[in-house]
């Protein structure tokens, strides 16, 4: 009867909240007024679970970040916050965290994000969180062109921004994730010495590694499919070539720095096999690799789940990083 429930709880029907939209349906046969206030009440409730999610572990200390314009494009500036944690040091070690939402969507400062750089910055980290294009207008091309050009202000300007550069670990949710690795497999893989300068690690949560996984019987996300689609400009099947060339796994070389890998098994977003792949992919390269697992966490469980198994993967991820930065 469990593995019933669990395979029910993945299913298509649950995943995509099918059975709302039915609910939504069925109320507007019967009366138009009662199905537009359903669908009213039900965007509010998904807008506050996401406004109210947070990492499990509360921070007492007054943080509040500074914002800087790291890049001027035609449309908008590209903004990034800085935390840094309360006790004044000469320099910090930089955790620089990229948010998730499938390339089409998220932002620096939503709470999710927020609760995480408080968080980090707690454990003596200066933490920067960024924005960049999104996908549905732009290529993957120009978000890592702003994922680098956000990296490089940092470093050019570490003195004034009080952070060490030679001490930085690359850090990103899901999409942020995948972006994250991809900086670092294609960099080290071209032995671009400039572009790895202090980069010491990268810590991903539950980040697609080969892009194609997105598409596999275990992910039952239709928004993971149509972001992907959207920003890669067609399907795996149209664009092999391109769904490969921003495949993290494509370039992982011996050369590639340590790498901390983080996710949840029951995971229907981005299957928990895309990880397990990259790590054995690192683990034949002899990359040094933590792995880190929920058995009970799907996607984004590091801010849904208050359990002590997921408070112990952040305490283990803020000593990770200490590790290799400090």
């Amino acid at each position: 009867m469990s593995k019933l429930r669990e395979r029910f709880k993945k299913s298509y029907f649950i995943v995509n909240k099918i059975y709302l939209f039915l609910i939504f349906l069925l109320l507007s046969i019967e009366d138009i007024t009662l199905g537009f206030y359903y669908f009213l009440v039900s965007i509010f409730i998904y807008a506050w679970k996401t406004l109210k999610s947070k990492v499990p572990i509360e921070v007492d200390e007054d943080l509040e970040p500074k914002t800087f314009i790291y890049k001027k494009t035609e449309k908008r500036d590209l903004k990034m916050d800085i935390w840094f944690p309360s006790k004044h040091k000469k320099e910090y070690p930089l955790v620089f965290f990229c948010h998730g939402g499938g390339w089409i969507s998220g932002f620096r400062n939503q709470p999710n994000n927020v609760s995480w750089c408080k968080f980090l910055a707690s454990k003596g980290f200066a933490v920067a969180s960024i924005d960049y294009r999104y996908g549905y207008k732009n290529t993957m091309e120009d978000i890592l062109s702003d994922y680098t050009d956000a990296l490089n202000y940092i470093k050019d300007n570490s003195k004034g921004l009080t952070i060490d550069k030679d001490n930085i670990t690359l850090m990103g949710l899901s999409a942020g994730g995948h972006l994250s690795l991809l900086y670092a497999t294609y960099n080290t893989h071209e032995e671009n010495i400039e572009a790895m300068a202090g980069i010491k690690s990268v810590v991903a949560y539950y980040a697609p590694t080969d892009l194609n996984d997105i598409f596999i019987a275990d992910t039952k996300s239709i928004f993971a499919k149509f972001a992907t689609k959207q920003t890669l400009k067609g399907s795996p099947i149209e664009n092999s070539e391109i769904y490969s060339y921003y495949s993290p796994i494509r370039w992982v070389t011996e050369n590639m720095v340590p790498c901390l890998l983080v996710h949840g098994k029951m995971d229907t977003t981005v299957p928990f096999d895309s990880s397990v792949k990259f790590a054995k992919r690192l683990k034949h390269l002899n990359v040094k690799y933590t792995f880190l697992t929920h058995k009970k966490g799907g996607h984004s469980f590091d801010t849904k789940l208050k359990d002590v198994a997921t408070v112990n993967i952040l305490e283990k991820t803020t000593r990770y990083i200490r590790k290799m930065t400090m």
